[in-house]
């Protein structure tokens, strides 16, 4: 499956973008997909993920009550919406696929990545 990541872009602190991942090649709602960011000279860092087949969402605390993903079946996506942005959550922001469940919060454990969409939240 590959994978295509948009929506990036400048927001104000308090701000709001929404993400989109597109899928091509597979029906996008058989895989578990998680979002990552990174920043210049850090590790990729966990977001949240929705579950293969499911509408089960996790989140990292960091994010929790601010972002929220969901499938767009008809589309083949997963959004991540972004509410509430603070200058830290400046990143490069990725979207990664796998078939199963397990060890969803580990980047290693993902078969499938898009190429990331610049987040910049400005103070």
């Amino acid at each position: 499956v590959q994978l295509q990541a948009s929506g990036g872009g400048l927001v104000q602190a308090g701000g709001s973008l929404r993400l989109s991942c597109a899928a091509s090649g597979r029906t996008f709602s058989s895989y578990t997909v998680g979002w990552f960011r990174q920043c210049p000279g850090k590790e990729r860092e966990f977001v949240g993920t929705i579950i293969r087949g499911t509408d089960i969402t996790t989140y990292a605390d960091s994010v929790k009550g601010r972002f929220t993903i969901s499938r767009d079946n008809n589309k083949n996506t997963v959004n991540l919406q972004m509410n509430s942005l603070k200058p830290e959550d400046t990143a490069v922001y990725y979207c990664a696929a796998k078939m199963g469940y397990s060890g969803v919060t580990t980047p290693g454990s993902y078969d499938y990545w898009g190429q990331g969409t610049q987040v910049t939240v400005s103070s």
